[in-house]
């Protein structure tokens, strides 16, 4: 999962409706050609929310957590024009970064407190904060953990898992640990030394328990391409004015998966191209070049002389990156047009995408470190071709969302780097649900949308993943019901709880056959569950993300939001309410079996 580290961004403003539809709604914020005036409103409205939202923090700190020494600054900013305010807030406590001490305060119209989400359940100062580790031995013991370079070790408290204590945060690059590509975080414990945490920074597609399992059974894997057939040259018609570049172009791609697909571009000279969106505030995909490089500026511009991509074949470089340009495209455009969401991290920024990444890597990543999308070309043996197919990137770009939002993390990593817990599995849930919804939004009839989630694979089972039956994923052994063991189920196999949630809650229990493709999805003791449509099924669980979950949040927890979500948006007597109610019973998940405080 993502590392636990405390992102500094800037206040982003999101304005959203209570819709009860998505498609084609507008949820954004005041648009571009909106006047200085209402601009300037809008900032002042947005500080009187934050200002209103810490000062009720502190007034309400029994409910809150807020302690003497804590400091709120806010992240997100959500106005809700039904008239709810939520503010997302990380915490420092005597100027040191909080892990774990996240909360949301939610407001009315009139800015009055109505509750909070908070990670911590408990106060977050330490019994001292005073180390006895210097900083040097601390990145020490990370370099040597993490088997990197490690770089300056920041003093923080972790307040995570029922701790507080006083550690030290270390990034550590060009780690050789199993299985691993990337950077770690390493949290190591201040006064004894003990490491807390050795975190892989980057959301890996496959995680390292599968790909044992595929080696162990032999199976090699052979994705499901379309056939593309090569595009004609594109003719450049010639005219007597003097151009103006760069300037936005369209062009044609030949993709892996998705056969031809048109491509926005940015012309750069007469007969020069670059594969970079302006219409996507940027969104671009270059080449890594087979180097382990996370850094983004580092990989290569890809270029074309004629504003024709790739030839559907691996033969080309740049068929991989057609295939990376349209997903990282098509996911953004989901969640502008599904949300209003404005980029991965709602700030109008572009999303950044690297093919190529390593040399024989078998595996897709979210890198937080590069923010961007890193593809693995595939070993050569098991997996002979890129990992791009479409609902991988949806996939790991909601990782980006996630990250940017509740940043939920596992419970803890074991030393292949295999992650444990419920807020990761949700993680993985949120990743599949909305990976899955990228392509119904798609629409591609080249990689036709449905409940299954990595079908283009090639995996003997059809499928990595399924939303609507979990453990028929007998590679991983993903589960369908909740019980206290998943508190420490392997993250991939723990998402069936949620995604099955989230199934059953879009379309019912039972048999049905939904776009070609045929479902038959259980429930606990033979519930019967109505769904409510995939639409309205995925604005609660959004909603849900956004505003009421946080970094711990498990799958009890997750019910209270999306029933939370469901209220705002339909009414806590509407059919909508109960329909969440419904589902999260159908999976076990009812508050009858909320477990109790974990240590």
């Amino acid at each position: 999962m993502h590392r636990p580290h405390i992102r500094n961004v800037a206040v982003a403003v999101v304005v959203t409706t209570a819709a009860t539809g998505l498609a084609g709604t507008a949820l954004a914020a005041p648009t571009a050609g909106a006047g200085h005036r209402t601009v300037s409103s809008a900032v002042a409205s947005t500080a009187a929310v934050v200002n209103a939202a810490r000062a009720a923090a502190f007034a309400h700190a029994s409910a809150t957590g807020v302690t003497q020494g804590d400091a709120l600054r806010a992240e997100d900013v959500m106005l809700d024009p039904e008239g709810a305010r939520h503010v997302r807030f990380i915490r420092t406590h005597q100027g040191m970064p909080v892990l774990g001490g996240d909360l949301v305060v939610h407001l009315d119209r009139t800015l009055a407190y109505t509750g909070v989400t908070r990670a911590a359940d408990h106060k977050v100062a330490p019994a001292t904060t005073t180390a006895r580790l210097t900083p040097a031995q601390a990145a020490a013991t990370a370099a040597s953990v993490a088997g990197g370079r490690a770089g300056t070790a920041q003093l923080v408290v972790d307040a995570r898992g029922g701790a507080s204590a006083l550690a030290y945060r270390v990034h550590v690059t060009g780690s050789a640990t199993d299985e691993d590509t990337g950077s770690r975080t390493v949290v190591v414990d201040a006064l004894t030394g003990k490491v807390r945490s050795n975190t892989p920074d980057s959301d890996e597609f496959l995680s390292p328990k599968l790909l044992a399992t595929l080696r162990e059974r032999g199976q090699t894997l052979h994705p499901v391409t379309a056939t593309a057939p090569r595009t004609a040259r594109r003719a450049i018609p010639y005219s007597s004015s003097v151009a103006k570049y760069p300037r936005t172009a369209t062009g044609t791609g030949s993709s892996l998966f998705v056969g031809t697909v048109p491509l926005i571009t940015t012309q750069t000279g007469r007969t020069s191209y670059l594969l970079k969106d302006p219409t996507r505030y940027g969104t671009e995909t270059r080449d890594a070049k087979n180097r382990l490089t996370e850094s983004f500026s580092s990989g290569t511009p890809i270029t074309s002389t004629t504003d024709t991509w790739g030839n559907g074949a691996v033969s080309s470089r740049v068929s991989a990156a057609v295939d990376a340009q349209y997903g990282i495209t098509k996911t953004l455009d989901f969640y502008q047009k599904t949300f209003g969401r404005k980029g991965i991290e709602n700030n109008s920024r572009g999303a950044k995408g690297m093919v190529h990444f390593g040399n024989r890597i078998a595996n897709a990543f979210w890198d937080p470190a590069c923010g961007c999308m890193l593809y693995g070309d595939g070993d050569g043996g098991m997996f002979p071709k890129p990992l791009v197919a479409l609902d991988v990137t949806g996939h790991e770009l909601t990782h980006g969302v996630v990250d940017a939002t509740a940043q939920l993390e596992p419970t803890r990593v074991d030393a292949r780097g295999n992650q444990y817990g419920e807020p990761g599995a949700l993680n993985e849930s949120l990743a599949d649900i909305f990976g899955s919804d990228v392509e119904f939004f798609a629409n591609n009839p080249k990689n036709p949308p449905n409940y299954l989630i990595g079908e283009k694979l090639g995996l003997s089972q059809k499928f990595l993943r399924r939303l609507d039956h979990p453990s028929l994923d007998k590679l991983e052994g993903t589960i369908d019901y909740w019980s206290p063991a998943v508190y420490d189920t392997e993250v991939h196999a723990g998402s069936g709880v949620s995604s099955h949630a989230f199934y059953l809650l879009a379309e019912g229990s039972g048999r049905k056959t939904i776009g070609g493709v045929a479902y038959d999805s259980p429930t606990y003791q033979n519930l019967t569950v109505r769904g409510i449509g995939r639409t309205k099924a995925t604005a609660v669980f959004y909603r849900a993300l956004t505003r009421y979950m946080v970094s711990t949040t498990d799958f009890h927890d997750a019910r209270l939001a999306t029933l939370a979500a469901a209220r705002d948006l339909y009414g806590q007597d509407s059919t909508e309410y109960r329909a969440v109610d419904q589902a999260w019973a159908a999976v076990n998940v009812t508050a009858a079996n909320t477990p109790g405080a974990r240590p």
